[in-house]
């Protein structure tokens, strides 16, 4: 009988090549490229454009009302696909069929409130320029 310990000798030494093949990469091309730096190769580039102002900008609101739209659709297709797939089999899971489309109306209702702000603040309307939501 092998020791307990010993059955995790092979994701050791899986891990060890790992490491020490990417240390030896890094410390390979550190040998052999060539370090010469200058004026030009140590300033900011960004997309060929010389950087100008603060990068310290502030952004709209309507960027942060986007991510908020883009989570609520996102977490809703998240819990929505796995409860179509398993519908059928929720009397064997629940023990009745109305508790998982009770749980999914008041999900929807949820998310129909979020819709409705969202509709109710002008977000999805491009059109105007809206400095203060």
């Amino acid at each position: 009988m092998v020791p307990y310990h010993w059955q995790y000798l092979p994701l050791l030494m899986q891990v060890a090549v790992a490491v020490l093949l990417g240390v030896g990469m890094v410390a390979a091309s550190w040998f052999v490229g060539q370090h010469r730096n200058n004026r030009v190769k140590l300033s900011t580039y960004e997309s060929g454009i010389e950087p100008v102002g603060d990068a310290r900008g502030r952004f709209s609101v309507r960027f942060y009302m986007v991510a908020v739209i883009f989570i609520l659709f996102d977490v809703e297709a998240v819990f929505m696909m796995p409860w179509a797939v398993i519908y059928r089999k929720l009397p064997q899971i629940t023990g009745s069929r109305l508790f998982g489309f009770w749980e999914m109306v008041v999900y929807l209702g949820f998310f129909a409130v979020g819709l409705y702000y969202i509709v109710r603040k002008g977000i999805l309307n491009w059109s105007q320029d809206k400095a203060d939501l």
